[in-house]
């Protein structure tokens, strides 16, 4: 059985799926090494323009595997601190390896999220969440901090700062309907139209110029970092004259809005 489902449900979209429902998807390693794998596998695909990620089953991700984590790859020979090391940054590779994905990424955000998977949700490009779901910083609640794999830095930048602070300090859930009240989630929707609605949306995307899509999403990654707006609005200024230099895409753009017509983008 394959921890990790990979398929196509749409022309240009990837669904990729954590498959182990009967743990909630929790983050062992035979979970996350396939998943890692995945999400590089996926990204080197030209043929996907957006991608999907959802669980199996009632959750989303349950963080961490309380019953076992699962076989480490790589470790052999290694001590206690070294292997503590090695397994954390294969999560942080995770993580990071959303951001570095060529295609969007939207969070079907089917369950609970709770720890890693909180991290892990955040970690997405856009979220839509069913009305089951709910989130909660866990590692505060068993003892630990609950900032891991990001989430200190992402969920201030998403939500503000004194909401990021609240939530984690206190460990408690944030259900649904304030998530998206407080712009964790895009909008919340019946489980049953969840994945329906994360496809439109990628339907959408998959309209638009493919170079202008990719640009854009590392332009809004890259302001989350920036030094300075004056900085950033340089950048952005290169990105734009790139894609309006190197194609013919708001010429294509113009005629069909003259034509009446969908524009055909040949970048």
């Amino acid at each position: 059985m394959s921890f990790v489902l990979i398929d196509k449900p749409r022309p240009h979209v990837t669904l990729i799926t954590l498959n182990r429902p009967e743990r909630m998807n929790a983050m062992a390693f035979d979970v996350m090494v396939p998943f890692r794998e995945a999400l590089e596998e996926v990204s080197a695909d030209n043929d996907t323009r957006v991608v999907v990620i959802t669980g199996a089953g009632r959750g989303f991700c349950s963080g961490a595997d309380l019953e076992s984590s699962g076989r480490i790859p790589g470790v052999k020979g290694l001590t206690r601190t070294s292997i503590a090391r090695r397994s954390m940054e294969i999560l942080d590779d995770v993580i990071l390896g959303l951001r570095k994905m060529h295609q969007p990424v939207i969070g079907a955000i089917n369950g609970p999220a709770i720890g890693g998977g909180f991290c892990l949700s955040v970690a997405t490009d856009i979220r839509l969440a069913s009305e089951s779901a709910y989130f909660r910083a866990a590692g505060i609640n068993n003892g630990l901090t609950a900032s891991e794999l990001g989430i200190s830095y992402l969920l201030p930048r998403a939500i503000g700062s004194s909401r990021a602070f609240e939530i984690m300090l206190s460990g408690r859930d944030v259900d649904a309907a304030e998530a998206e009240r407080i712009g964790l989630v895009s909008r919340v929707v019946p489980e049953e139209k969840l994945l329906d609605e994360c496809l439109d949306l990628a339907d959408r995307i998959i309209g638009f110029s493919r170079v202008g899509v990719e640009v854009t999403k590392r332009m809004l990654w890259s302001g989350l970092e920036a030094g300075s707006m004056h900085a950033h609005m340089d950048a952005e200024g290169h990105a734009q004259l790139y894609v309006r230099l190197t194609t013919q895409n708001f010429e294509e753009a113009i005629i069909a809005r003259k034509e009446k017509r969908v524009p055909e983008y040949k970048d």
